[in-house]
């Protein structure tokens, strides 16, 4: 028998997979199996892809994996894998790393295996010497035997008694004690539900019961035909209608993934699938240890867990008989990797649940036109209280200072009436750039064409592309003036300011460096358990959150996005304000919404002002049609980056004239700003077929990149870029 053999390395030119012969001692190899093999001079980790029962290779070239490791990649995830890596113009040991366990990595080395203890037990023989008065016994025998005699213990908690692991096999040789090796209990994390609602569950309204009936009606069903939209109004109930839809499929004997946003910015919606499911639920997100990761990863493995929740990586859960995915907040862009493969969650979520037989879910108040184009919709068009949603007034972004005249009435009253309030200001830090007065200098990024922002709380400026930081500048190097200028605002000043609006109501930042800290729960929890207050902080503040105290929202500088050169960029804003204004009036008290904006008339917010998703969505689609935007064409994006200016540009060059060669449209070669010390262009495929473009940029990129002239360049390939 021969196993097919993708090996695990990152190089692009490796054309795999290797056949490898299979002897006497691999007799349970399958495709999923994980072989350490020989490859070269080097031990390499490998999955098998496929068996075959021989090979076009002489038999004597041929020769034997070294070993096999316990682990097993279910054959769906391993297909899975390799569609992506070819899907997103990525090489097959990054796809399948995908689907990898945990701790596994990409060597040959010793990867992270269950944890294993000495477990002893009493024997009856053992239980007689102790009803006997334990004749002949030592006393850390004697010891060991009574802390046995409630029950068996690890070792090393007999241990404590003063029995070594040598007083257990001398008491085993005498047959009163049983010593063997035990997997060690799972490390479950830790997951607070931040405001989820105590007790029973809520009985579902009428639009949820029919939303119900249409998603039970499918799972019976198969699963066939297109997925389902839940298009729900912010506060209509669809985490309940999630809650209820993963039941069906457990009741049906089926598994479930539940991919949320941001793990760690949504801990209320995960908590409440593990309120309600309890140990059936597994958690997984880059925040787990290595360790808590490769448990979770073994709990779905065996069956012990059939609900997975986390972030897009969870799509990847090792989940047998899979009947439901459901994707919360689909519209939210962090479903798209960033690094190589750069696939999209959404996209491979359809693509699993085709394979598996299961039914995908998305649900959100604001959708992409692709889903809205491409999946059945179920309307859930008013909140579980009938409540109305809050009234939006859109302000013009005034000339001095951050906040509108009307924006800090509105504020100080919340506080005077002692009410939460939740402030968006997409920009983090405390002022976008810093120059000088006296001859104009402008602090910039060694490695990037960027401006450094001030981070006036940690006393300094940083790059937010490439991380580098140095000490906030007090003086002018070139010049010598302190005249140092701070230009625009970030949460850290926005942060400083409403505590004197807003005095003596306590006010919480949550934005990308506290999230680094690892403090995003613990200010979610601290918001949500006071009694007052003002959450402030970039768009993660408007990710699903449900604060019934919330009375009033406000976004400023709402049409910051529409000022960049992306066909999506009204989207997006639609949706930041439309989602933060969702976030408001929940509670008896109700709600408002005030929008700074420079163009207090633009489309999007006139649209979002009316919660008019429906009319924004009719509009977008057309535009998109009339241009051969997505969902009506496809993109593709190939960014050549080099450290000696020039060679990204030939590199582009090449790249296009092979695309345009394969009878593709291509545009580009354009610049890019230096980012992280590398010069980079790129070049944009745009075309009404999908699976050419892919092909052509795949050829494209894999014949550049072997010629000698481009050496020094590497490739970056992004398909439907955001």
């Amino acid at each position: 028998m021969i196993a097919k053999v993708e090996p695990l390395t990152t190089a692009r030119s490796l054309r795999g997979p290797f056949d490898y012969r299979l002897g006497a001692g691999h007799p349970s190899v399958s495709v999923g199996s994980m072989l350490v093999v020989p490859f070269g001079r080097r031990r390499m980790l490998g999955v098998v892809v496929d068996l075959a029962e021989e090979s076009e290779l002489p038999s004597e070239r041929l020769v034997e994996p070294l070993s096999a490791l316990e682990a097993h990649v279910p054959a769906p995830l391993v297909r899975l894998g390799l569609w992506l890596a070819r899907e997103y113009v990525s090489t097959p040991a990054r796809g399948l790393a995908l689907v990898l366990p945990p701790g596994t990595g990409t060597g040959a080395g010793r990867p992270l295996g269950r944890r294993r203890s000495l477990q002893a037990a009493l024997t009856t023989a053992g239980r007689a010497a102790l009803e006997e008065g334990l004749p002949g016994l030592g006393v850390r025998q004697e010891g060991a035997l009574r802390a046995l005699a409630g029950g068996p213990l690890a070792a090393s908690v007999v241990a404590a008694t003063g029995a070594d692991h040598g007083v257990l096999r001398r008491l085993e040789r005498r047959g009163l004690v049983s010593v063997e090796a035990a997997v060690h209990a799972s490390r479950r994390p830790r997951l607070t539900a931040v405001g989820a609602p105590a007790g029973a569950a809520p009985d579902p309204t009428a639009a949820q019961r029919s939303a119900l009936e249409t998603i039970e009606r499918r799972l019976d069903g198969g699963a066939g035909g297109r997925s389902l939209l839940l298009h729900g109004v912010t506060g209509s109930g669809k985490t309940e209608v999630y809650l209820r839809s993963v039941a069906m499929a457990l009741e049906r004997g089926r598994s479930a993934i539940v991919l949320v946003p941001e793990i760690a910015l949504t801990p209320q919606t995960a908590g409440r699938f593990v309120q309600r499911f309890g140990d059936e639920v597994a958690v997984v997100h880059s925040r787990l240890t290595a360790r808590e990761r490769h448990d979770e990863w073994w709990r779905m493995r065996r069956g012990q867990a059939r609900v997975c929740v986390g972030p897009r990586s969870a799509v990847f859960a090792p989940l047998a008989g899979l009947g439901l995915i459901v994707v919360d907040e689909e519209h939210d862009g962090s479903y798209k990797q960033e690094g190589d493969p750069r696939y999209d969650a959404r996209v491979v979520a359809e693509r699993r649940a085709s394979q598996e037989g299961a039914l995908v879910l998305a649900g959100s108040a604001t959708p992409r036109p692709e889903t809205l184009l491409g999946y059945e919709r179920i309307a859930l068009s008013d909140r579980v209280d009938r409540r109305r949603l809050p009234p939006v007034e859109v302000v013009a972004t005034p000339g001095g200072g951050v906040l509108h005249e009307r924006t800090r009435a509105t504020l100080a009253q919340v506080a005077r009436h002692r009410e939460k309030a939740i402030v968006l200001l997409n920009r983090r830090g405390w002022s976008n750039f810093i120059s000088c007065r006296e001859c104009g200098r402008v602090w910039e990024c060694p490695n990037c064409d960027v401006t450094l922002v001030l981070h006036r709380g940690a006393g300094e400026v940083a790059c937010h592309h490439c991380g580098h930081r140095e000490p906030a500048p007090h003086r002018c190097q070139d010049c010598g003036s302190v005249s140092v200028a701070r230009h625009g605002a970030g949460t850290e000043q926005l942060e400083q300011e409403l505590e004197h609006v807003v005095s003596p109501l306590e006010v919480f930042r949550l934005d990308a460096d506290v999230t680094a800290q690892g403090r995003s729960g613990q200010v979610l929890a601290s918001f949500d358990a006071a009694a007052a207050g003002v959450l402030v902080g970039t768009q993660m503040v408007a990710k699903g959150h449900d604060f019934p105290a919330v009375t009033l929202g406000v976004v400023l500088d709402a049409d910051a996005t529409l000022r960049f050169p992306d066909f999506r960029a009204e989207e997006r804003t639609f949706a930041l304000v439309a989602q933060l204004a969702g976030r408001s009036g929940r509670g008896e008290r109700g709600g408002r919404v005030i929008v700074q904006a420079l163009d207090p008339s633009a489309r999007a917010l006139r649209h979002a002002a009316a919660h008019d998703s429906t009319g924004f969505s009719a509009g977008e689609l057309q535009r998109r049609e009339a241009f051969g935007y997505p969902p009506y064409g496809h993109l593709v994006r190939v960014v050549c980056s080099a450290e000696s200016a020039g060679l990204e540009l030939a590199a582009a060059e090449a790249v296009r004239d092979g695309v345009v060669t394969a009878g593709v449209p291509a545009l580009g070669p354009a610049p890019l700003f230096r980012r992280q010390g590398r010069h980079r262009a790129q070049v944009l495929v745009r075309s009404r077929e999908r699976t050419p473009a892919i092909d052509a940029v795949r050829q494209a990129v894999e014949t550049v990149a072997a010629a000698r002239d481009h050496g020094g360049v590497a490739f970056a390939v992004d398909v439907d870029p955001q």
